[in-house]
């Protein structure tokens, strides 16, 4: 196995190079935080937004499943390949992953924390034997003097491996969101829509302790003595709770009468939860946190929401909008790393063709470049996304 992340390993100097005349300003004005905020950090908006809200959690997994689904192509300047080292890698990246699991893994990271690791394994120079997703809120980049990260280093447990970087094909490929706040680490849709999911995480809060409380808004129990005194004793006043508690809260109780002796009186207050818009108030809040992922509420069956004529539009859309440009991104970024371990350009990217979802405008597509009389075969090939035929 090869997450080989304690074996204690010298820190070695980094040969000078040019670099961005900025990037010591960068260095010094970055800092080493990772959030700016402490409600914000990675590990609350997974707690609160993923694993606490159904919302963030069905944006994250049907984002992150349907892009590890596409099917990827591997091709260079002159061919596509079917059988190459790089797509038996991709299919088996470590004995405990497919494809399909390492890269559920890793846009899952991207779109919790905007940050996403592969870690390289490799005994020997060449392409890497293994492929392991690192989680991001467990990694912090070591920035230089340039501005540019020199290290990355794996924290568990009290424990940190340091991974150096610059010496060679680099063990760690760091992909990350756009930031236009932070240097080096990427922003997550997740904060963007944590103040909705607070939201709706505090209506849905609401709801449950109004069951809580037999499904009624808040009253008053008034008192009113024969004397003319308006003050329960404290045997009275423990009693009068303690009755409350058992008898009158709780869903089991819903429904049943309260029994009033002489001086008390309840008179009902506040706004019953038809009047407090709750179940319009969680469907804003829904819909606000689908657009920051750019999942269509239709698709999660948000009531409301219009925008599209039909559900296969909104799937269409789906797919064009989010997934495409994330996968496109990732795979363009992880055939980089990879293609400066084997030492030959190659490059990854999604199969179009075999999209359900896209089958329509593909089919246009095909059909409007076939019937391009004044294009040769070569030019469409090159429009179609294909590499060019090899000779005779």
């Amino acid at each position: 196995m090869g997450m080989k992340f304690f074996r204690k390993t010298a820190v070695e100097t980094v040969p000078e190079v040019k670099a961005s005349k900025t990037g010591r300003i960068v260095a010094m004005a970055s800092g080493t935080g990772r959030v700016a905020w402490s409600p914000r950090d990675t590990a609350s908006l997974t707690r609160l937004g993923f694993t606490g809200n159904p919302i963030g959690f069905r944006c994250v997994k049907l984002i992150a499943e349907a892009a590890a689904a596409l099917p990827l192509v591997c091709q260079d300047a002159e061919r596509r390949y079917e059988i190459h080292p790089v797509v038996d890698l991709i299919r088996r990246p470590n004995p405990g992953q497919g494809k399909a699991e390492l890269f559920e893994a890793l846009y899952g990271q991207l779109l919790l924390s905007g940050d996403g690791y592969l870690e390289a394994v490799s005994a020997e120079p060449g392409l890497p034997r293994e492929l392991h997703v690192l989680r991001s809120d467990r990694m912090s980049i070591v920035p230089g003097a340039d501005g540019w990260p020199v290290a990355y280093d794996y924290s568990v447990g009290g424990r940190k491996h340091r991974f150096n970087m610059g010496l060679g094909p680099e063990a760690i490929c760091h992909i990350k969101s756009f930031h236009p706040q932070d240097d080096h680490y990427g922003l997550s849709p997740m904060q963007a829509a944590a103040t909705a999911m607070d939201v709706h995480n505090s209506a849905s809060a609401w709801s449950k302790a109004l069951l809580d409380n037999a499904a009624r808004p808040s009253g008053a129990i008034i008192y009113k003595g024969g004397d003319g005194q308006g003050t329960l004793s404290p045997d009275q006043y423990d009693r009068l709770v303690f009755e409350l508690e058992t008898h009158h809260q709780g869903a089991r109780n819903a429904g049943r009468p309260m029994l009033l002796e002489g001086g008390l009186d309840w008179k009902p207050m506040g706004f019953s939860p038809s009047d407090m818009e709750f179940h319009q108030t969680k469907a804003a809040a829904a819909r606000e946190i689908a657009v920051a992922f750019g999942v269509p509420p239709m698709l999660l069956g948000i009531p409301g929401e219009a925008t599209y004529a039909n559900y296969a539009e909104a799937h269409r859309a789906f797919y064009r909008l989010t997934v495409l440009p994330l996968v496109t991104r990732v795979a363009a970024s992880v055939s980089e790393w990879l293609s400066l371990h084997l030492g030959a350009q190659i490059m990854l990217k999604p199969d179009l063709d075999q999209i359900p979802a896209l089958a329509a405008e593909r089919d246009q597509q095909w059909k409007r470049v076939g019937g391009a009389d004044f294009l040769t075969n070569a030019e469409k090939r090159a429009l179609l996304g294909l590499p060019p035929l090899a000779e005779g």
